[in-house]
């Protein structure tokens, strides 16, 4: 049964390591193009949710103590969009341009139905797998969440153009990832303890 589990998520996080590769090349471009905060930080972590997925491939077949220490490394990954949105953020600070809203809020509604696919499909694995499935149906809700608030930002900025609806929601993208790189972390260290414990006494 585990052997089948395994191999089930195997096949899931390859198909949602691909779909998040191809929507960060979108999502990016459109994000330069029309100068949004929100949708740089948002496709960052479409790029790191990729990353997370394969190394979610390779860490799989590991042991207990394996595993942890993989999990904690994807928690630090997990950092990395909010790191790229305070960049992002002084930029658009000293150029003070809103963002186009229509573009905005369509490549947000594209990212919505990738995101929602993939937590649908990561769904009924987040509980194998430990940490690592953790944190992959973790990314795919979160950026799902900050999706939904990305065209919310669209629709403000359309109705009264200015920065502040695409800077709130980067910085609401930016609290997500924190979040959730907190809960994968803690759920590293658990399995690492429970690892440990495992070990034979000398």
């Amino acid at each position: 049964m585990n052997a089948a589990a395994d191999a089930a998520l195997r096949r899931t996080v390859a198909v949602v390591a691909l779909l998040n590769l191809g929507y960060f090349g979108v999502e990016f471009g459109v994000a330069l193009a029309i100068g949004s905060v929100s949708l740089l930080a948002d496709s960052v972590d479409f790029l790191e949710d990729a990353a997370v997925n394969l190394l979610i491939l390779v860490g799989l077949g590991w042991s207990l103590a394996a595993r942890a220490r993989l999990g904690a490394v994807l928690a630090g990954l997990m950092l990395v969009p909010a790191a790229a949105f305070l960049w992002a953020l002084a930029q658009k600070l000293l150029s003070g341009a809103p963002p186009g809203p229509l573009a905005l809020s369509l490549t947000a509604l594209g990212a919505l139905a990738v995101n929602l696919g993939c937590a649908l499909l990561l769904a009924r694995h987040r509980h194998h797998g430990a940490s690592l499935a953790r944190a992959a149906f973790l990314s795919a809700r979160n950026d799902a969440l900050a999706n939904m608030a990305i065209i919310g930002a669209g629709l403000a900025t359309a109705l009264h153009p200015s920065i502040w609806p695409d800077v709130v929601v980067g910085l609401g993208v930016a609290w997500l990832n924190l979040d959730a790189a907190r809960e994968v972390w803690a759920r590293a260290r658990a399995e690492g303890r429970a690892a440990r414990a495992e070990e034979p006494q000398a």
